[in-house]
This record gives C-alpha cells, structure tokens and sequence, in this order.
C-alpha cells in the first residue's frame, strides 16, 4: 500500500471546504492551516483571471523533515503516510526549516509541528479523508499509487499531472491536474500587502519590487490569498552560530600556538577552557531556548534520531565540553596536556564550527543554505573568531611576541578567508532561484544593513588595520570590530536564507 493524492484544480471552485473541514477534524485552532486553497490573480484588466491551488503537505516519499527531526517526531508510516506525533515534538522547527512547501507549522496549542497527515486516524478505520468528504465537486481523490486500477493511478496515467518542485527530489505524493505554473511556482507572482480578505501583516516579509530581480517578475501575476509563513529560526540562532564560532575557535587557535610550542604555562588551559567554556554554555542556553519545548531538550541524548545533524551536532557539542572540561581539570593540576589534548582540542573544536553547515543543508527547502563551500566558511569563521578572542585576551593576558605573531597571522587568514567566501556567496551566479532571492535579499533588502555591517566594518576594516599595523591595541582593535561584524554578518545570513517565500 502507498497513498497518494489527485487534486483536480481544473474543477476545483475554491470554497474552502477542505480547509474548514480539516479545522474541525482535527480541531486545528486559529492562525493555523494545514491546507487552504492558495489564490493568484492573473493577466491584465479586462482580462483577468483567479487561479487556485490547494496547498498542503505533500505526503513525500523522501521526506526532508523526516531525516532532519531529532527526536522521529515526523515518521514516514509503511504506507507512505508522513505523519507527526507531537507528544515526542521537541520544538526545534528543524522540520520547517527543511519542508520546502511550507507545510508545516507549530500549533499554538500543542506547541508542536503539526501538518497535514492524510487524515491518518480516518484512513485506519477505513474512511477518507475529511476533505475528501466534503469536497463538492470531488476535486481531490486519494488511493493505492501501486494500484494500477486505483482511481488515482489511472487519473495520472490519464491526464498530465504535475508536483510541486520536482527538482528538490522530495518524490511528493500529492499530484496536480490542470494547476497554473502562477501557482504552482511561489517565484512567479507577486507578493503584495494588501489580500483579498485582508493585509498580510506577519510572515514572510513583503518583497520590495526594487530589491526583486526584474527578471524574475511576473507584472500580470499577483497573490491574491495566502496564510502567514513564519520564518522558523530567529535571532536565538543567529547568535548561537557566532558564540559556537568563538567557543570552537579558541581551541583551534590554542592547537595552533601549541603544536608551534608557544603554550606551555598550564594557565592558558585554564583560560582556554573557561572562555570556551562559557561561550559554548551560552550557545547550549541559546539553542534550549529556541525550542517550543524547552523541557524535552533531553530527548535529543535519550532518543536520537541519528541521521538527524541536529542529534549529530548536539553529541558533537557534548563531547567538545568533555574535552574543554578536561582542559580546564589538566591546568588546575598543572599539566599541560601537550599534543594529545590540542589534537583532541583541533578535532572536535572543528566538528563543533563545521556540522552546522550539514544541518543547514537537510534544511533542503532554503536555498541560500545548500552551499557547499559552507564547512569551509563556518571553519574560517571560528578560526576568526577564536584569533580575535586570543587578540583580546593578549591585552589582560600577556602572550610572547612569537604566539602574538602567529595569532595575527591566523586573524588575517581567518579574515581573508572570510571576505572572499562572502564575495563569492554574492557575486558568483546561484544555480537554485531560491538562492538568488535570497542573496539579493541579503545584499540589498531587508537584511542588507547587517550584511554591509559585517563586510565594511566587520571585515575589511580590521583586515586593512591587520594588514598595516602590529601593535597589540591595533590588532585587538580589528578582532573587536571582526567579532561584532561576524555577528552582523551571520544574522543577515541566517535569516534572509529564510526570507523567500516557498509555497
């Protein structure tokens, strides 16, 4: 058995019957839809016409959110069905963040990510789904996909059927006949303020038409009804990728100086440990505060899912406080640690920067985050990072004119690296469109003043000061102006990749 859907839009009439029978089967409360019937106008007056489109979970047989959830929260059943359990949900809206339909939002009540699950309960005791029920002119038809005399097989066979991004590689189970590519292509209408019903004042931000490719722009194309899309991830983890940065960063600048035997006073264990230390507390506070469900943090070690980089990150982040807290233990007892714990130190403080770039990529539907020059950059940024917090340190602490060489050496690399991976993020062409919007805007939208914050004042600034001065006040100087432009940066980043609209 594999479910699958037809929804017929060449007879569907936009009523909203689906969307109301879905609310009251699953008592689904207010704000919250997991299906209506998208509305785009158009063509030109006179000749104008209301396109529909019911919008919904597409029932994937390659899932994004499924391998992305920590805790198997979202589960694939052995009939096909993706359904959610939201007493196991943890909140971390790692699933939105991967869903490139938009199909799924956290529930004002439960405080979970609910979605459409094919009316799951209704399906086991034999019956259809509730918008199958109540739908009057019987424009959506769900059956057994390895059924080649289902209703839903022949239909396909039949007719030409279309899915929703087909090049994400998701295999959804949801078909469209007769759809408007003005619909089914969230890029190809306009998106304005004003709705049918009403203005649309949260979500997704309204595109500014001068910071929109003109040549992405449909004039006679324009959004006529939607629903709010929040963006799933906000300041919490913008900040939490500069404090991950500075906490793994230290370590590797301490391998660095050690391997070159430039840290051998037990008393920079201590220091190291405790400054990375407390950033990577802080980054664990920000990333518990982030979840809808603080409490069930704990999940994640009791019951991981373990294709999940969140799980993989969070084990990761485990063992690196192990070793800091080793560090920290060897340099109240006196003892350097030597070769084996920078080894340790350089490894796992790496694994710390890199693994979010791979909890970026599952998060398939944002574009601007499938890069995979992304290890590269989060590495470059902790080390960045970590030199600049080793400039500052050298004003309380001193270090020998050697290690301060070498940490000057490792902030201008660190710094270079960084310009030229931001200049190629916004010069070189991006092959996905999503990418495009998205760094366009990055660049020049809405998030474009923290873009600019950390490319002129975070970045070329303190490598123009690194570049022509030595002297201890100058280079700590630049690593504070490289840290706070690293965190202008990253917010820009982090939250345009989820400024583009995907359904």
């Amino acid at each position: 058995m594999r479910w699958g859907k037809v929804i017929n839009q060449e007879t569907c009439i936009g009523c909203h019957a689906c969307t109301v029978a879905c609310k009251s089967e699953h008592l689904v409360p207010l704000a919250i839809n997991r299906t209506y019937v998208k509305q785009v106008e158009v063509g030109t007056y006179p000749q104008v016409s209301r396109q529909f489109q019911i919008t919904r979970c597409n029932q994937c047989d390659e899932a994004p959110c499924v391998p992305i959830c920590p805790v198997t929260a979202m589960f694939k059943r052995p009939d096909g069905i993706v359904d959610f359990d939201r007493e196991v949900c943890i909140g971390c809206k790692a699933c939105i963040a991967a869903c490139p339909y938009d199909a799924i939002q956290i529930s004002p009540d439960s405080h979970s990510a609910e979605k459409c699950n094919f009316c799951a309960h209704r399906i086991d005791q034999g019956l259809e789904p509730a918008c199958v029920v109540v739908c009057p002119v019987e424009a959506i038809v769900v059956g057994n996909l390895n059924d080649h005399n289902s209703e839903v097989f022949q239909l396909i066979a039949r007719k030409k059927a279309d899915v929703r991004k087909p090049e994400k590689g998701t295999e959804p189970k949801v078909y469209y006949i007769g759809a408007s590519d003005y619909t089914l292509n969230p890029a190809k209408a306009t998106y304005e303020k004003h709705h049918m019903y009403s203005n649309q004042t949260e979500g997704y931000p309204v595109l500014d038409e001068k910071h929109h490719p003109k040549k992405h722009r449909v004039a006679s194309a324009r959004l006529a009804y939607d629903v709010p899309h929040n963006s799933p991830w906000h300041w919490e983890v913008s900040l939490y990728t500069w404090t991950k940065s500075i906490s793994a960063g230290v370590f590797i600048v301490f391998s660095m100086l050690s391997f070159f035997g430039q840290i051998l006073d037990p008393f920079w264990n201590i220091t190291n440990a405790v400054v990375g230390g407390v950033f990577l507390g802080i980054t664990g506070v920000l990333l518990i505060k982030d979840l809808e469900h603080p409490a069930r943090f704990i999940r994640i070690f009791t019951r991981p899912q373990w294709k999940s980089w969140l799980v993989r990150g969070s084990f990761i982040i485990a063992i690196y406080s192990v070793v800091l807290l080793a560090q920290f233990i060897l340099g109240i007892l006196g003892v350097s640690g030597g070769i084996t714990l920078s080894l340790f130190g350089l490894i796992f403080g790496g694994l710390t920067a890199i693994y979010t770039a791979f909890l970026f990529a599952q998060a398939r539907g944002r574009d601007l985050w499938q890069n995979p020059t992304l290890p590269l950059h989060l590495f470059s940024q902790a080390t960045l990072a970590g030199a600049a917090a080793y400039s500052l340190l050298g004003l309380i602490f001193p270090l020998s004119s050697a290690a301060l060489h070498i940490v000057h050496i490792t902030l201008l690399v660190g710094l270079a690296t960084h310009l030229v991976l931001i200049v190629s993020d916004s010069v070189i062409p991006h092959s996905l469109h999503g990418a495009k919007r998205a760094a366009h805007q990055m660049v020049f939208g809405k998030y474009s003043s923290f873009y600019w914050t950390g490319l002129i004042l975070g970045t070329l600034i303190p490598l123009l000061v690194a570049i022509f001065t030595s002297t201890v006040a100058f280079i700590a100087l630049s690593s504070a102006l490289a840290l706070i432009g690293l965190l202008a940066y990253e917010h820009a980043y982090v939250q345009a990749g989820q400024s583009i609209p995907l359904s």
